[in-house]
């Protein structure tokens, strides 16, 4: 294992800014994984762990390790006439995990085609979109300790998922690093989830009544793709923002001016678009020095070019604050900033 001093860290995150790391190192196993965290050279240093890089925002650099988890490994662990237990590894794409379950008639996942990042992130932020979340087809997670390199399991009721949360982001913080993740999924015949977002249109618009996994996971990717930057071309985290929830009396005091503000239920009251509120406050398409907010989908921040970490939290921060000017509704970022 090298271990890498005063590492580059652009090409290690989806937004690309300028920020070095005092030392970076990568491991593919939980015995290298131990050997890093009891490493003389390493000692006393502040660590971070990332995966694809794909959720997090360098405003500074990072005065400690970079630990990078490239944990491979896609297998089968379990069967029975209805459904299949497939465990891989925290460093495994996202999106590959995703075609490699579709391929094998293995159902559940596929509304989550083309969410960047890697598999050991999905349950820490309990990804999800278009009506489907991590927490749906999670079985378990193995995880160390990084206080004495034990090894954990953890099953759906420890992970403690809510929206964009879990107990990774909380309690667990800093103090366990994910190994693996199982999923169970669905033999056919299928439950396929079309209802929400544009996936019943753009099915529509194929000609396709009876949709299969691989139908919704084609239409996924191609309502993605048609709205959302690629990462490789514009540097993006994807969504900056959570959904906001606000209450009944809420929804209603912003119905009052817009008609046609966009809210679905849930757990505490309604979730509205945070898009929709971004793009209503003026902010879709907007661009300053090096950075602005994607033409396309005004939840996107991007780096143009020549953006600093900082450039982009000011700029959320800015929106932050109109959206809350025009509406009483304050956002909460989902990137992690740093």
């Amino acid at each position: 294992m090298e271990i890498i001093h005063h590492a580059d860290l652009r090409p290690f995150t989806t937004f690309g800014v300028p920020a070095h790391a005092r030392a970076l190192a990568r491991f593919t196993s939980a015995d290298e994984l131990r050997i890093l965290l009891t490493s003389t050279q390493l000692e006393g240093l502040p660590r971070l762990f990332l995966g694809g890089g794909s959720n997090v925002l360098f405003t500074r650099d990072w005065p400690g390790v970079v630990l990078l988890n490239g944990i491979p490994g896609i297998s089968v662990v379990g069967e029975d006439a209805a459904h299949v237990w497939v465990k891989a590894g925290a460093g495994v794409v996202w999106h590959d995990l995703v075609l490699h379950s579709v391929e094998r008639g293995w159902g559940g996942l596929e509304n989550l085609a083309l969410i960047p990042g890697k598999v050991g992130a999905a349950p820490m932020q309990n990804i999800g979109a278009y009506g489907v979340e991590i927490k749906d087809t999670f079985a378990e997670l193995e995880a160390m300790s990084i206080s004495d390199g034990s090894t954990v399991t953890f099953d759906r009721a420890a992970c403690r998922f809510g929206y964009r949360e879990s107990y990774f982001k909380r309690e667990g913080r800093d103090r366990y690093v994910i190994l693996s993740v199982t999923f169970k999924l669905s033999k056919a015949p299928h439950v396929v989830h079309t209802s929400y977002g544009n996936i019943q249109q753009e099915l529509e618009q194929r000609g396709i009544s009876s949709p299969t996994i691989r139908d919704v996971s084609e239409a996924v990717i191609a309502i993605r793709r048609s709205k959302l930057p690629d990462p490789a071309q514009v540097g993006n985290a994807g969504s900056f923002f959570k959904n906001p929830v606000v209450t009944p009396a809420t929804l209603e005091a912003i119905r009052a001016d817009h008609p046609d503000v966009v809210a679905y239920p849930a757990e505490g009251g309604y979730k509205l678009a945070a898009g929709w509120l971004i793009e209503r406050a003026g902010w879709k398409g907007h661009r300053r020095t090096g950075c602005g907010v994607h033409d396309r989908q005004a939840l996107v921040l991007v780096n143009h070019g020549g953006a600093t970490g900082a450039d982009l939290y000011a700029l959320s921060s800015d929106i932050v604050r109109s959206v809350e000017e025009h509406f009483g509704v304050e956002l909460e970022r989902e990137v992690n900033i740093l």
